[in-house]
């Protein structure tokens, strides 16, 4: 079995030293209860404040971010998946994800298609590449971020690549409870896959954050939830096709008719 950990926490907005060492404590914790993943928030190293990162941010400083949460994982022996912005080579201004393993080392990463809101659309640029699949401790497993996860296109992109477990970083504001109480089961159930749904907690930058991460199981049925303040959360999670589907949607897809449906 695998043990999963998931950290729902409230970020200091540009205090990497203190969101880093947030991460740091976190991944101690979860790997001395011996879990084998850290799922963190959206943008949790920097905070989630998508005007404030463009304006204020440094992009020089990135590398060396990244370069402190390989070594948290290396540091403390768990994967890690953290989301920072990202500045492509054309100047592009995108949100990405990470998964790194138990030695810092790059295994998957991700830049988010759907952008929410006008502030995210000010400061970011969507990405268009699918998500990948890797094979992690015998799991596969698929990245997406935030928004992405309610649009049922992305979520079973990954799920046809093979994925059978999806790591979302989010940043959930409250008043959507719908998302992880009912959105995720189903995104779960469709797919026949895990859904791991990291949030934020409290306030950043005027925004109130609703908490309530999940992981969701391939049946649709909740494996841990959090409430509204920080938490760690666990779930060991199923072996791949311990328990099959009630109903096989992947092997009844019917693409081709799908495509003569036009849009």
């Amino acid at each position: 079995m695998v043990l999963l950990a998931l950290m729902q926490a409230n970020a200091a907005v540009l205090d990497v030293d203190a969101n880093c060492a947030a991460v740091d404590a976190a991944a101690g914790r979860a790997a001395a209860a011996g879990a084998r993943l850290l799922l963190t928030p959206e943008l949790f190293p920097v905070g989630y404040a998508p005007l404030r990162l463009r304006a204020e941010l440094d992009p020089a400083a990135l590398p060396a971010i990244r370069t402190a949460l390989a070594e948290v994982a290396r540091r403390n022996g768990i994967a890690l998946v953290y989301s920072l912005p990202a500045v492509t080579a054309t100047g592009e201004w995108q949100i990405t994800a990470t998964l790194v393993d138990q030695n810092g080392e790059e295994l998957l990463s991700y830049a988010k298609v759907h952008l929410f809101g006008p502030e995210e659309r000010q400061a970011f640029v969507p990405a268009s590449a699918s998500p990948g699949v890797v094979d992690f401790l015998g799991v596969r497993t698929s990245l997406v971020i935030c928004y992405d996860v309610e649009f049922p296109e992305a979520v079973r992109a990954a799920a046809v690549r093979g994925a059978e477990l999806l790591l979302v970083p989010t940043a959930l504001s409250d008043g959507f409870e719908a998302v992880p109480q009912v959105l995720i089961r189903a995104r779960a159930l469709e797919n026949h896959l895990t859904v791991a749904y990291a949030n934020h907690s409290g306030t950043e930058e005027g925004c109130d954050f609703l908490g309530g991460s999940v992981i969701a199981a391939p049946d649709g049925g909740l494996l841990a939830a959090a409430g509204t303040g920080t938490e760690l959360l666990f779930a060991e999670l199923p072996e791949p096709g311990a328990a099959g589907p009630e109903v096989a949607y992947l092997d009844d897809l019917r693409p081709g008719v799908y495509r003569s449906w036009g849009s």
